[in-house]
């Protein structure tokens, strides 16, 4: 089964992610990871939320999403049309003889020490997810204390967006493809 990135935009209101959320799992159908937040607009919400399915699946759950009442605008974003990204902080183990070490591998990988102490440093990694995992995987040889990650965001490139009409409610929106 294949990723797919869906890219749905909700009214910001209470409640609207758990109807989301309970709509995928009344279906027995997995999130591989969820990342909301407002847009340029207060009013609205984009989710992106990454699923394992099959393209028939993944369709029929996107007309499903479009019928949520709270539901805007639902569209899948292809590879190639979009800029993917994650975030990561990784806690690892680090002491006086490894700390240099560490920190080469952290400038190679374009990422950022946000905390130190003295037996531990802290990592902000930002990337698509193969360039998140190859950093954790480097760091692994010191010890990982913790690791928190945000999911996956996405928007599409250039002028191609997808864009909420303020007068509209939702239902008639479909740009999934």
């Amino acid at each position: 089964m294949a990723k797919h990135i869906l890219s749905v935009l909700v009214e910001n209101y209470a409640g609207v992610l758990s109807r989301v959320a309970g709509l995928f799992s009344r279906r027995g159908f997995n999130i591989d990871s969820l990342a909301v937040g407002i847009t340029e607009n207060p009013k609205i919400s984009r989710m992106t939320i990454v699923v394992d399915g099959d393209e028939y699946t993944v369709e029929q759950v996107g007309k499903q999403l479009n019928k949520l009442i709270n539901v805007i605008r639902v569209k899948k974003l292809d590879d190639q049309d979009s800029v993917r990204r994650e975030l990561s902080l990784i806690k690892v183990n680090a002491d006086a003889s490894t700390r240099s070490e560490i920190m080469q591998i952290v400038e190679i990988f374009r990422a950022k020490i946000v905390d130190v102490s003295p037996d531990t440093l802290t990592i902000e990694a930002s990337g698509d997810e193969e360039k998140v995992r190859a950093l954790e995987e480097m760091l692994k040889q010191f010890g990982i204390k913790e690791i928190v990650r945000t999911g996956l965001i996405a928007l599409e490139r250039g002028n191609k967006h997808i864009k909420a009409d303020d007068n509209s409610n939702n239902n008639n929106n479909n740009d999934e493809e």
